[in-house]
C-alpha cells in the first residue's frame, strides 16, 4: 500500500491528514505500508506523538512501515527528537536543545514518564515562572493525562509523547497521545450520555464531570491547563474520535473531524513570549498582589 503525508502543522488541518492516513491504512494487515513524505516540507516535531502511534499501530498489526522521500529539513528535525530512532535511524544532537523527546510508555511505566516530563518540560529553561503551589498542580495536570490513558483509554499499545520548542514562533509545545477507546466512548459507558464526538471532549474538561466511578479522561486537571492558557495566551486541542477541541485566547473551537482518530490526543502549546509569574488565587496575600 502506497499513500502521501502533506505539510503536518499541530492544528486542525493537520489532525485531518493524520486521520487521513489512518482511515487508509487501518485495513492493513500483513501488508508493505510506504509512505511517501516529499510534500511533507513542513512537520511540527510535536505532532510525532501523534504520528508515531498511528504507525506503532500499523506496525503492531503486522504492517512493515516505509517512509520514503523525506526532505532534510524535516529529516533533521526527526532524528534529533529520536523519532527516526524507531525506524532503522540513528539518533542526532540536538545541538540548540529545543527538542523534547518522542517516547513511548507501556501503561506500567508512570515513574519513567513522571521524570521525562520532569526532566524534559517542566524544568526547561523557556517555562514561564509559576508559584510553588501551581507548579505542583500543573505538574499534577500533565501527569493526570497519562494517568487517565491508564485508567480511561484501555489501551493495550501503549501511551506517546513528544514535544518542540519554537524559538521564532516563541512557543513551547508538548502533545500526549494514547490509542484507547477514547472520550465520547467514555461518556457514553460510565455518564450514560450520548453525544457528538466534539461535545464529549467539551463535557470532560469541566470540572465536576466525571463517572459513575472515577474520573473520565479531563476534569480538574484539563480544567486547570485550560485556566493556564488563557493566562498564557497559549492554547490547547483535544482530539478524540472525530472530535476536535480547541481552548485559545478564551475562545473554545469544537469541530467534526472527517475520520475518527483511534484513541485520545492532547496538546499543550504554551507561549514562552508571555513574562509574568503565575500564581494560585489560594496563594495570593497582600504582600504578593501587587
Amino acid at each position: 500500500m502506497k499513500t502521501r503525508l502533506p505539510i503536518i502543522q499541530h492544528n486542525q488541518q493537520g489532525f485531518e491528514s493524520l486521520v487521513e492516513l489512518h482511515e487508509q491504512t487501518k485495513g492493513c494487515h500483513i501488508n508493505d505500508v510506504e509512505i511517501d513524505m516529499r510534500r511533507t516540507i513542513w512537520f511540527d516535531a510535536d505532532m510525532c506523538a501523534a504520528l508515531g502511534a498511528l504507525l506503532y499501530r500499523l506496525r503492531h498489526n503486522l504492517n512493515e512501515v516505509n517512509l520514503i522521500n523525506m526532505p532534510a529539513v524535516v529529516k533533521a528535525i526527526l532524528l534529533k527528537n529520536g523519532f527516526l530512532s524507531h525506524y532503522g535511524h540513528e539518533k542526532a544532537p540536538d545541538t540548540y536543545g529545543t527538542t523534547i523527546s518522542y517516547k513511548r510508555f507501556n501503561v506500567e511505566d508512570e515513574r519513567y514518564f513522571s521524570a521525562y516530563i520532569e526532566e524534559e518540560f517542566i524544568h526547561r529553561s523557556e517555562m514561564p515562572n509559576m508559584s510553588p503551589g501551581l507548579l505542583k498542580k500543573f505538574r499534577e495536570s500533565i501527569f493526570e493525562i497519562f494517568s487517565n490513558a491508564v485508567l480511561h483509554s484501555r489501551t493495550e499499545l501503549g501511551i506517546f509523547s513528544c514535544g518542540q520548542f519554537f524559538p521564532k514562533r516563541e512557543t513551547l509545545d508538548f502533545m500526549v497521545v494514547d490509542l484507547g477507546v477514547g472520550i465520547r466512548e467514555n461518556v457514553r459507558q460510565y455518564a450514560r450520555l450520548e453525544l457528538e464526538p466534539e461535545e464529549a471532549i467539551d463535557w470532560a474538561t469541566r470540572a465536576g464531570n466525571t463517572t459513575k466511578h472515577e474520573n473520565i479522561p479531563g476534569g480538574l486537571g484539563l480544567k486547570l491547563l485550560c485556566e493556564f492558557v488563557d493566562l498564557n495566551e497559549g492554547s490547547i486541542q483535544i482530539i478524540s474520535d472525530a472530535g476536535y477541541w480547541q481552548r485559545k485566547k478564551k475562545h473554545t473551537v469544537k469541530a467534526k473531524l472527517s475520520h475518527p482518530f483511534p484513541g485520545t490526543a492532547v496538546c499543550l502549546e504554551i507561549n514562552t513570549a508571555v513574562i509574568g509569574s503565575y500564581v494560585l488565587e489560594s496563594e495570593l496575600t497582600e504582600e504578593n498582589i501587587f
